[in-house]
Order: C-alpha cells, then structure tokens, then sequence
C-alpha cells in the first residue's frame, strides 16, 4: 500500500476527530439508534451499542463534528421488529434527531422503513437483507453485505469444491426469509441444485427433525444455513449431535465469535463469508482494510476486554458514513445529508470500500466479503 493510499484512508476514518472544541451555544448533533441489545438478536446488537457509545465518547473528547457535541438516544427493540416503528417514532417526533442508525435486524429496519420515508430522516441500516435497499428507498441506506451476496460467495467456494447438490435450512425471521429467497435465485447461476429446503424458527431450540430429513436426501453434497443469532448456534450443535458429515455453510447473520461461544466445538469447520475484521490479523501487511480493522480491535478491546463483532464494525461504519456527511455538508440538514451519504465514494469501513450511487444505497461489492472457516476454535482465512 503506497503513502498515498495510508494517507487517503487516515483522513478518512480521523476526519470527525481532528475537528475544533465545543463552539459555544451550539446544538449538539443528534444520533437516534433503535438496536436490538436483547433478546435473539442480542449478540449482534450489543456490540453495536457499544462500539457507538465508545465512539462517540472519544469524538467528543477530540472536540466533536464542527465544534458540536455528538449527542444518541438510543432504544432497546428488544429483537422484536414490532416494536422498531414506535421508537423510531419517538426518536424522530420527540427526540429531534438529525439521522438515525437503526435496524439490527431486516425485520426492524422494514418496519422503520415508512415511518423513515415519510419523515424524511436518513437512516443507516446494519440489516443483512437486499430488500433493505432494493428497491431503493430514497432515505434508508445500509452498511452490511446483502443476503445475495452472501449466497454468492458461499457457492463461489462451493462451485470450487464440487459440490453442486446443496441443502437449504434458513431461518423464518425476516433476515432468513429474504436469504433463502436470494439464494434460490442465484443457485442456477453457480452450477447449484438446492436438493433440500428446510425452515426453523429464531426462538427454536431444537433442530434435529429438519437436519434428520436434510441428511437423507440422496447425493446431497452440503448445507447452507441461512439465520443471525442464536438459531444457527443450536443448528450447529444439532448437526455435530446427529454426526453429519456433510460441510456446513453459514451466513454472514454469525459472523462474530459469539457464534464460536455459543455452538462450541460443534462449529469446528463451519465456513461463512465475512467482513475482513473477524480475520483482522490474518490480513497481508498491504491488505488496504488492515489499518482500519486492526485499529477497531484494539480500540474495542481497551474499551471491554472482549473481541470486536462484524456487527459492531457494521455501526461504525455507519456513525462514520453519517458523520462523513455531516462535515461534508457543513451541518445537519436532513436532505443535504441524505444526498452526501448517496454520493458517498472511495469510503473505506471495516465492512469494504462504500461506494454508494442514486441506484445503490449499500455500495460494496463481492470482493469486500472474505470466505473464513473455524480451524482450532478460531477463524481462519481461505485462501
């Protein structure tokens, strides 16, 4: 990596810290969060709470965004989408925020979604699915990879193993609903035949039945599992309980090393496409990502004494999208952000390089996803 690009991606990621103190008799700038903190979607909200609660206490002690102070109201969804909508309302009516980042989960980020539109308030989603952002949606953009590309990847490696007879196990929650939906559509595209289709709920804690039929399918090769929290954990085991044999795939819904705790040795071999941080040390030295996903752990890690989650680089980037846009802008007006967040190019996150357009509200491509595998209770990077 030459100067120029070390010196491009410091002033990218330093931009909102290298700014003047407090002016005086300045509104603070207003960050509405609706997270899921608790509940199944716990471990991927959690981490996002925190990692916004850090930073916004060190951009603050720097000095703030253009002399302002950073300022979230932030609210527990509790994993349960019905209940986004209302805080979202109250963070937009009541608390007068200037954007949101909100929507742990696809199911609470659709559920915003309206109120958002109507409102004329930009959101920065850290949902999985592609229907967050296609078709596009005027005021909600998102950070995470989508479902679709997960799917992609996933048959990328499988395609390069030979496997071409696959099994389908996702999650009914929204995120694995609109997985299986992608990957039924780019299968045929990679040589695939989804051979079998299976469902569980995110609440459930037994899968066995549906594993039991999965593995008598004749000539099945593999199975994807399509799901976030705790769900893909207790299919994992359940895999492991039964002595199936066949490789398993996950998706980008566990990419975090809650999902190592939660399924134990069961997850030995797991693959999954990921954000570069779960692999941050294993990077080349002129990997353009290792500056900023190194700095992330380290930053985390002082902070809590625990690993930083993708899930948490998903809120980073997003805090660092809006704040991007709020200097470049000059201040807080919700249209002139939402157009500087859409215009946003060569932006380099822990999730990839964003670079967003009038037709794409997410801006990442294939290549920001890299393909790992759990190898001695840990993960590791494929080559």
């Amino acid at each position: 990596m030459n100067k120029r690009t070390l010196i491009a991606l410091a002033a990218v990621w330093t931009a909102a810290l290298a700014l003047p103190a407090f002016a005086q008799n300045k509104e603070p700038i207003r960050i509405g969060a609706v997270l899921s903190t608790t509940g199944p979607a716990g471990y991927l909200g959690d981490p996002q709470l925190k990692t916004l609660q850090t930073y916004i206490a060190q951009i603050n002690q720097e000095g703030g965004v253009l002399g302002r102070k950073l300022e979230m109201v932030h609210y527990d969804d509790a994993s349960e989408a019905g209940k986004a909508n209302g805080f979202a309302k109250r963070l937009i009516d009541d608390d007068k925020v200037d954007f949101l980042i909100a929507g742990t989960t696809t199911g609470a980020t659709m559920a915003m979604a309206p109120l958002v539109e109507k409102a004329g308030i930009p959101l920065i989603s850290l949902s999985g699915a592609v229907v967050v952002v296609e078709p596009v949606k005027k005021w909600i953009f998102k950070t995470p990879h989508t479902d679709r590309m997960a799917a992609e990847k996933v048959f990328e490696d499988m395609k390069k193993r030979g496997f071409a007879k696959v099994g389908l196990l996702s999650e009914t929650s929204g995120f694995g609903q609109s997985g299986a939906k992608e990957t039924k559509l780019v299968a045929q595209k990679y040589g695939i035949t989804l051979v079998a289709d299976e469902t569980y709920g995110p609440k459930d804690t037994d899968t066995t039945a549906q594993l039991t039929k999965i593995r008598g399918v004749p000539g099945i090769q593999a199975l994807l599992v399509f799901g976030l929290g705790q769900g893909p954990a207790v299919v994992t085991k359940n895999a492991a309980q039964l002595g199936m044999k066949l490789p398993l795939y996950q998706s980008h819904g566990v990419a975090s090393n809650e999902f190592l705790k939660l399924a134990g040795p069961a997850a030995e071999g797991v693959r999954m496409p990921s954000p570069a941080l779960l692999v941050a040390n294993s990077l080349a030295a002129n990997d353009p990502q290792r500056p900023l996903v190194t700095s992330y752990a380290a930053t985390y890690w002082k902070q809590y004494k625990d690993e930083p989650s993708t899930f948490g680089g998903y809120a980073l980037d997003a805090l660092m999208l809006g704040l991007h846009a709020v200097k470049t802008t000059g201040g807080t007006n919700k249209e002139a952000l939402r157009n500087a967040i859409e215009k946003t190019r060569g932006f380099m996150g822990t999730t990839g390089q964003f670079n967003m357009s009038a037709t794409d509200h997410m801006g990442l491509d294939l290549s920001a996803f890299r393909m790992v595998e759990v190898k001695n209770g840990g993960w590791s990077l494929l080559k």
